[in-house]
This record gives structure tokens, C-alpha cells and sequence, in this order.
């Protein structure tokens, strides 16, 4: 036990913490998205559940290590090419991404006009279940990251721990920033488009750094905070 409050530890586990919390920021941004499929009154209880469970998929899946690391032995092959387990993982879900992301888009752009502009809301159910299921993919590389910076389980364990908590602080106000500006929304999804694709190159080989990823998304965020303070002003000026 007091070897999990040395130094070393210490700051193995602030540096696990930030990463935790960086790769964690597609997954609240899913969450968020599809929290607004909800009724009103359970969103935020989907928020909550939703992340929890990707705290507990991320701990499970630590704690079976091995399995995880024998997700890389090859199945079969296609064209030449081994597939493992973990591949199929990535391309199964990266898919689903696209799908779901592509589907939020063309929802938001062009409503039914069968429900007469009124929101379609799914089950409390439903979004926990989609959750889940991305949940499952983000978390290797998680766990992955962590396994390979930090010795000691319990580092990993409190990092993730504490991640997530930041994750279900920030995940309501994101969560409403994203539901006040639609062109941040459609931001959004168009980021998730992109982890999908990005999930899809590297479960068929394809190495991809994700730093162009974040930058990219980083940037646009930026410049979409101009124009949204921009507007702000303009309104200002016309009252």
C-alpha cells in the first residue's frame, strides 16, 4: 500500500489522469449526442449511467489484461493481411460510429416530416445500450494507453476512477453547450465521422496518429467559438 503513494506514482498517475481524460472526450461527446435522444427528465440519468458504465468497462477490461492482449493474436486472414480480435473490435465499432453519426446528421438536417418538427425520443434503455457498445471500443485503447505507462493496477484503477469523474462533472455542461448551438452539434458529429474513420484505417492496419485528429478538432472548436462570440456581439450591438 505505501508503495501506491510514492512519487513515481504519483506522477505516473496525474500524467494516466490527463490522458485518461483526453481520449475520454469522444466518448462524452457520444454520450451528450445521444443523452438528447432521452426524454427530458431521464437525459441527465443517462448521462451519468452512460459514463459509469465506461468506468466499469475500462476497470473490467484492466482486470482481464490477458484477454485483452491476446485480442491482437490473428483469426484469419484477408488478403494477406492477419485480423485479429481487436481489429475486428475497432472496424465493427468504427462502423457503427459512421452509422450513428452519419444518422444524427441527416436527422438534424432533414427531420421526418411525419412527426411534424416534434423530437423523436428513444428509451432510456436505448442509449445506454449504444453507449455501451462504443464504450467497449473506446476502452481498449484506454487500457491499452494505461498498461503501457503505469506498473501498478491500483494507479490505473484510481486514475480511470478520477477521469471519469471529471468526465460526469463536465458531460451536463457540454452536454447543454451542444444542445444551444446546433452548428456545435454538427461540429460534433462531424468529429465522431472521423474517430469512426479513424477506428475503421486502424482495424484494417492503417496507423494513424490521433494528434492530427484532436488538432483538427481543436482548431475548428476555436474558430467556431469566434463565430459564436461574434454573434453574441452582433445581437448585442442591435439592442
Amino acid at each position: 500500500m505505501e508503495e501506491l503513494f510514492t512519487l513515481g506514482n504519483f506522477v505516473a498517475f496525474l500524467s494516466l489522469t490527463s490522458l485518461e481524460i483526453v481520449l475520454g472526450i469522444d466518448n462524452i461527446i457520444f454520450v451528450a449526442i445521444l443523452s438528447e435522444r432521452a426524454q427530458p427528465h431521464l437525459r441527465a440519468r443517462a448521462r451519468s449511467v452512460g459514463i459509469s458504465a465506461a468506468m466499469i468497462s475500462r476497470i473490467l477490461l484492466l482486470l482481464a489484461i490477458s484477454w485483452v492482449m491476446r485480442l491482437n493474436e490473428t483469426l484469419f486472414s484477408v488478403a494477406g493481411r492477419g485480423i485479429s480480435g481487436h481489429d475486428l473490435i475497432l472496424i465493427v465499432g468504427g462502423l457503427f460510429l459512421i452509422g450513428k453519426a452519419t444518422r444524427e446528421v441527416h436527422e438534424s438536417l432533414e427531420p421526418d416530416p411525419e412527426e411534424n418538427g416534434l423530437p423523436q425520443h428513444v428509451s432510456f434503455w436505448s442509449v445506454i445500450g449504444q453507449v455501451m457498445v462504443l464504450d467497449i471500443v473506446f476502452s481498449l485503447d484506454s487500457v491499452i494507453t494505461a498498461v503501457g505507462l503505469v506498473d501498478s493496477v491500483a494507479v490505473m484503477v484510481s486514475a480511470i476512477v478520477t477521469a471519469v469523474g471529471v468526465m460526469l462533472i463536465f458531460a451536463g455542461r457540454i452536454s447543454e453547450f451542444i444542445k444551444r448551438h446546433p452548428t456545435v452539434k454538427m461540429l460534433a458529429l462531424s468529429f465522431l465521422l472521423l474517430v469512426g474513420v479513424t477506428l475503421v484505417l486502424e482495424g484494417c492496419g492503417k496507423e494513424v496518429d490521433k494528434a492530427y485528429i484532436y488538432f483538427a478538432m481543436l482548431f475548428s472548436l476555436a474558430v467556431e467559438m469566434l463565430n459564436i462570440r461574434a454573434s453574441k456581439n452582433k445581437k448585442i450591438k442591435k439592442s
